[in-house]
């Protein structure tokens, strides 16, 4: 009897965990996700790559030379045409690299990308002169654009140490040189060296150099070739101070 009742249940149970239609079961429904958390993912994805892309061109050029820059693309367009040919640091007069140095970052080597001190003489003399080092300048020609605005100086300073952390002191000279602007459509110190003087950038001699670096703050403003009285000046205390660092050693960084 017991027996009996014990098989009925268990037949019972069988039937009822038995699939209904065709031996089939019925899908089991997934939750839809809400449009919310779709939307929050989106934007998490897009911060992602905002923020790998940076990541990826600074690793990039580190080994290649940037092809080209917004402001040279956008010079191209204003102009029609631009003068620029990249070459390497060993194809650049030696005291082309101390007099740009000299001229606009004479403590190159012994900071890491912001150098503070200049910044807050900046500030107490009023933001009269800007402290914007080769590094900053680099980063600002490389990836941003130009024009004074508190957003471009923020990701400015975000870029510079990940450039210093990645790059060589050397490296960020090098790209320095082949992207600066040296007159209206001519960038990099070889186009410069041939607009200015006919000659090749591994050719110019100290007084050259001096001078294509004596115009670096205003390109289009100075002109090397037929310079003024303030830039013969300027390029003459540039001659003294790539001399000067040569000898303290704070062109070690860069130089073999």
């Amino acid at each position: 009897m017991l027996i009996g009742r014990v098989a009925k249940t268990s037949s019972t149970s069988k039937a009822k965990a038995s699939p209904r239609k065709g031996g089939k079961t019925a899908p089991r429904k997934t939750p839809r996700r809400s449009w919310r958390a779709r939307l929050r993912r989106r934007i998490l994805q897009l911060c992602l790559l905002v923020l790998l892309i940076p990541v990826i061109l600074i690793a990039l050029f580190a080994v290649i030379p940037p092809p080209t820059t917004p402001y040279i693309v956008s010079e191209g367009v204003r102009l029609g045409s631009v003068e620029r040919r990249w070459v390497p640091m060993e194809e650049i007069a030696p005291v082309m690299a101390r007099s740009a140095v000299a001229a606009e970052d004479a403590n190159f080597c012994l900071h890491w990308g912001l150098d503070l001190t200049a910044i807050q003489e900046a500030l107490d003399e009023g933001g009269a002169r800007g402290a914007s080092t080769i590094s900053q300048q680099t980063v600002k020609n490389v990836y941003l654009w130009h024009g004074r605005s508190w957003a471009r100086k923020a990701l400015e300073a975000l870029l510079t140490p990940a450039v210093e952390a990645v790059w060589s002191k050397r490296r960020i000279l090098e790209v320095y040189l082949n992207m600066a602007e040296f007159d209206e459509g001519v960038f990099g110190v070889e186009a410069a060296a041939q607009h200015y003087f006919g000659v090749s950038a591994a050719q110019l001699s100290a007084v050259q150099a001096a001078r294509l670096a004596a115009i670096l703050p205003n390109p289009k403003g100075r002109s090397a070739a037929r310079p003024s009285e303030f830039v013969r000046r300027r390029a003459a205390g540039i001659v003294d101070g790539a001399a000067t660092i040569r000898a303290d050693g704070r062109a070690a960084c860069f130089e073999d």
